[in-house]
């Protein structure tokens, strides 16, 4: 008698943890619909105009949903701009992990991540103007986005550092890693507001090209021009 209560206790336990882990998973679920659906009206209306209603609206999800999760709309977009740079910095890091130990393929990979559809598409650069647009009046964002630029800024000073020494390029690490890193934020919004005349292939392709042209010795136009971006 004993054991078989103590079998059902058990079962019963078993059952609360998978109600629980249901109930989380639906949470993460729900919040990331809503996320989501922020970063479709942000590319749509923009930051001004985006409402909770637009975002639950566009979740298919009730307005007191949004209102559950994430209390307010800036909350909601601190959460939203959290997913952002979190998907993208896991997107860079996964790059650069999948080149190996050589810096000028490290560097490359960097490049070429920049402008993986999956990453690069005109939805999301909307969204991340919009942040842009609001990060100086706004010290969150500029909190949130500066300790992250901080990490991906010094991936690319070491890389850089990292070919001068094996070739010993003439030029100033940091400056170099700037001037790459200010381009490819530049080509960016170039995408986002050149209707045709500037796509993801052109970018990419001017950005090996600055490749090519900065480290000679490592990288060639024909090679780095025949690189495909997905």
């Amino acid at each position: 008698m004993g054991s078989t209560t103590q079998k059902e206790a058990d079962k019963a336990a078993g059952k609360g943890d998978a109600e629980r882990r249901g109930r989380k998973a639906s949470k993460e679920t729900r919040q990331l619909q809503l996320i989501e659906a922020t970063i479709d009206s942000l590319a749509k209306r923009g930051y001004a105009d985006t409402t909770m209603a637009d975002v639950a609206d566009g979740a298919g999800l009730s307005r007191g949903i949004v209102n559950f999760h994430f209390e307010s709309k800036e909350k909601l977009l601190v959460a939203t701009l959290q997913h952002m740079y979190d998907e993208y910095s896991a997107h860079w890091r996964n790059a650069l992990q999948k080149a190996g130990d050589d810096p000028a393929r490290r560097l490359q990979a960097l490049v070429a991540a920049d402008f993986d559809r999956a990453i690069c598409n005109k939805r999301k650069l909307a969204a991340w103007c919009a942040f842009w647009g609001e990060a100086k009046s706004r010290p969150t964002y500029q909190m949130l986005s500066g300790a992250r630029d901080e990490v991906y800024q010094q991936t690319i000073v070491e890389l850089c550092t990292q070919l001068k020494h094996d070739a010993g390029y003439d030029y100033d690490a940091e400056a170099t890693a700037l001037g790459l890193s200010a381009m490819l934020e530049g080509l960016w919004l170039r995408l986002m507001i050149s209707a045709e005349s500037v796509t993801r292939e052109t970018a990419h392709q001017a950005a090996t090209d600055y490749l090519a042209s900065v480290f000679p010795k490592h990288f060639s136009r024909e090679a780095v021009g025949r690189r495909k971006i997905s």
